[in-house]
């Protein structure tokens, strides 16, 4: 997988994508180019969510209202030992500066929230509200969706959501062995699936190709040189694109890294380890607050008392929707952010102390629900982590490291291990990732990392640091995911400086944590905000 291969620009090849099943499938949109074409921008299509909902529907639930966004595509090949052959779409939107090219415009800043299998162009609308208006104005702000994610062609779905996510699902958490006969028959079928229907496709989806996309991309926006914002999986992207083309990176900013010794299967155990501790905070703040909330004063008391809900939901889900699975994934986007703390704790507490189900399935509905995008996500997840590295194909293996690492950390292990069990039984065999390096060539980096985050530990970007002599790290006191954008103003001024002449900070600068949130007694009604919406693009 990891051979240096130059993107090659310039051809004029018209080869349309396979869909699934290997029919062949053309690209959508008036925007569509030839491999190496430059960018024709227009109009941005209205997705389908959108025009069903009609003409006043929001066309995505994460991005903020942003005027003036443009929309192009660009064909890359589909294989860049074989640039003559097959090529695939990538979906990109501009959001353009408000200086001129030959005044101080900065050029042209790429945004990645993540995933893998996560789509860039709604945090590109994102970063470009969010970020300062002198920074703002003097950049093109660029989202692409990568490959076979939301409305890059493919777009790559393995089953039907609707059935896939019905709930309740099964208990993730197995209590014997009928039960992981079940999960283990879920996770081979899911992987069966996509290796029937994209054979043609999985080999190639690979971290190394997204960062060879991301170079086919500045080639056709004709810039020498990029800057890039990555959130989570996305500061891999980063880091390997800066192994692989050092010369072509004028900035380059990574929020939340991942660990580039732990890719992919030790990464997941750290996480469990991470969210452990992130739960075990949010009891303890349920516990200060029991003033408010009423479910114990004392963290051993409402570790009790979260416990006993999800057990008593495996017989009897609340509404019928909300079983142990949804509860795990209702609450550990709380693990992610802790702006959503009071929503969980008051739908835990209006369960638990008045019987009423409808909180629950409200936070279910709000914070843990999927729908197609989600699975397309997760597709795409499995996509290119099997695809990276080469992952275990003893199951024996897997259940011996998770049933260690559940007595140790009960909140995620199992639910995570079956996230991604599917890679033990995956069509396309693991490759060996890109070595990690830094080029005496490339320009000082900004890394921005709470030091409690659970998604991506603060050891591995220890780690990741290391291997870049002239990264310097902002270290949030906190433990949100994507401290950037977020409402912490100390790390927003680094990020500002550092985008608008390189400025980094000094060794061991810290910013302070943002308080912890403030108690309250019924779920907001209000569509998510600052960190909660931040960490909807993060997570999906």
């Amino acid at each position: 997988m990891k051979r240096v291969v130059r993107v090659v620009v310039g051809l004029a090849m018209l080869v349309p994508a396979l869909g699934a099943g290997g029919a062949m499938a053309g690209t959508a949109g008036a925007t569509g180019s030839s491999v190496g074409s430059p960018l024709d921008w227009g109009a941005c299509p209205v997705s389908a969510k959108a025009e069903a909902a009609g003409s006043g529907a929001v066309i995505s639930r994460s991005a903020p209202a942003v005027s003036g966004v443009e929309c192009a595509t660009v064909r890359v090949p589909l294989d860049y030992h074989e640039p003559l052959g097959q090529s695939i779409t990538l979906a990109l939107n501009r959001i353009k500066a408000k200086v001129p090219r030959d005044g101080n415009h900065l050029g042209s800043l790429l945004v990645n929230p993540g995933g893998p299998g996560a789509s860039g162009r709604s945090l590109a609308e994102y970063v470009s509200a969010a970020l300062s208006q002198k920074v703002a104005d003097r950049y093109d702000i660029i989202g692409f969706d990568p490959r076979g994610v939301g409305n890059s062609e493919p777009s790559m779905h393995c089953v039907d959501a609707a059935t896939y996510y019905a709930p309740p699902r099964p208990d993730a958490v197995p209590r014997g062995q009928e039960d992981e006969k079940v999960l283990l028959g879920r996770a081979t079928d899911y992987a069966n699936r996509c290796g029937d229907l994209w054979a043609w496709l999985l080999p190639h989806l690979t971290t190394e190709n997204t960062a060879r996309d991301m170079d086919a991309i500045r080639a056709a926006l004709g810039e020498p040189q990029i800057s890039f914002l990555g959130y989570s999986y996305g500061t891999y992207i980063g880091a390997v694109y800066a192994t692989l083309f050092p010369d072509r990176v004028k900035h380059l900013v990574m929020d939340s890294t991942v660990d580039p010794e732990g890719v992919w299967y030790k990464a997941n155990l750290a996480q469990d380890k991470a969210f452990e501790r992130r739960h075990h905070e949010f009891l303890a703040w349920t516990a200060k607050n029991n003033n408010v909330y009423k479910l114990g004063g004392s963290a051993t008391q409402t570790t009790f008392a979260w416990y006993a809900m999800r057990s008593r939901l495996h017989d009897r889900p609340a509404g019928g929707v909300v079983g142990p699975s949804e509860l795990d994934d209702t609450f550990t986007v709380g693990g992610y952010t802790d702006r959503i703390w009071p929503d969980l704790a008051a739908a835990w507490s209006k369960y638990v102390r008045q019987g009423d189900a409808k909180g629950l399935v409200d936070v279910f509905n709000k914070y843990g629900k999927q729908d197609a995008d989600d699975e397309n996500g997760y597709a795409i997840y499995l996509s290119v982590q099997c695809r990276d590295v080469q992952w275990p194909k003893s199951w024996t293996k897997w259940r011996t490291d998770m049933t260690r690492m559940h007595k140790q950390a009960p909140f995620l292990t199992w639910p995570n291990a079956w996230y991604n069990a599917p890679c033990a039984f995956w069509s396309v065999p693991g490759g060996t990732p890109v070595k990690i390096h830094a080029s005496r060539r490339l320009p000082s980096i900004l890394m921005i990392q709470s030091k409690d985050d659970a998604a991506t530990p603060y050891q591995g970007a220890l780690n990741m640091r290391k291997l870049f002599p002239s990264a310097r790290m902002i270290v949030d006191g906190g433990g949100n995911h994507g401290a950037s954008l977020a409402g912490n103003q100390c790390v927003d001024r680094h990020l500002v400086a550092y985008l608008l002449d390189g400025t980094v900070p000094r060794h061991g600068a810290e910013c302070q944590r943002l308080p912890a949130p403030k108690p309250m007694a019924h779920m907001a009604a209000s569509g998510p905000l600052g960190h909660e919406r931040l960490t909807e693009l993060l997570s999906r």
